[in-house]
């Protein structure tokens, strides 16, 4: 699976996950403590906002913590979604990307993407009760990239990411990339 190719899928999945969000489902709990459905919702497409703009090499002067959805959060997610992607495709990833005000390596910035987007995605299904979409490939990719990049100081109370959970060895990728990032892997309904 090329790099674009892993990105496009989970950012498809994320936006399908979104688009399955009802608006009954806003004020419920995620996996993810600092955010209900809604706030997650909004947090998931305002950084999108932010990785468009690096991977098309311009700044963006918004905050992402700022922002708030419109009327339809799936639609704004997938048009930078496609900017996201046509950004990677056009300019590569051996390059500086600017990300919240510096320049971070290409490479760091795409993993930092497809790991974000295939996480808060699995946060914002279980805690709708939506159907895992990720495939093993895309987790096991995005599980080798998290690897790579996640130092431990990002680890612990007031961190970006929880201390790594303990799965069983026969864990589907995907719970094993959620329990490296700090979340407790939940059945869901389908995969």
């Amino acid at each position: 699976m090329s790099e674009v190719d892993l990105l496009a899928g989970v950012l498809s999945k994320t936006g399908d996950v979104i688009e399955g969000v009802g608006a009954d489902q806003l004020s419920l709990p995620t996996p993810c403590d600092d955010y209900d459905v809604e706030a997650l919702v909004n947090h998931i497409v305002g950084w999108l906002l932010v990785f468009e703009a690096g991977a098309q090499g311009r700044p963006h002067e918004a905050d992402a913590a700022n922002h708030r959805c419109g009327a339809d959060p799936a639609r704004e997610f997938r048009a930078a979604a496609a900017g996201v992607v046509e950004g990677w495709e056009k300019y590569g990833f051996d390059r500086q990307v600017t990300v919240t005000g510096g320049k971070m390596p290409g490479e760091s910035v795409f993993s930092m993407t497809v790991m974000e987007y295939l996480t808060h995605g699995w946060d914002l299904a279980v805690a709708t009760g939506q159907p895992i979409p990720y495939t093993d490939q895309e987790a096991t990719e995005t599980l080798a990239r998290a690897e790579a990049t996640l130092p431990p100081q990002y680890r612990g109370e007031n961190m970006p990411f929880g201390q790594i959970v303990r799965v069983d060895a026969d864990a589907t990728a995907v719970d094993r990339l959620v329990a490296f990032l700090g979340r407790r892997p939940v059945p869901s309904p389908t995969r």
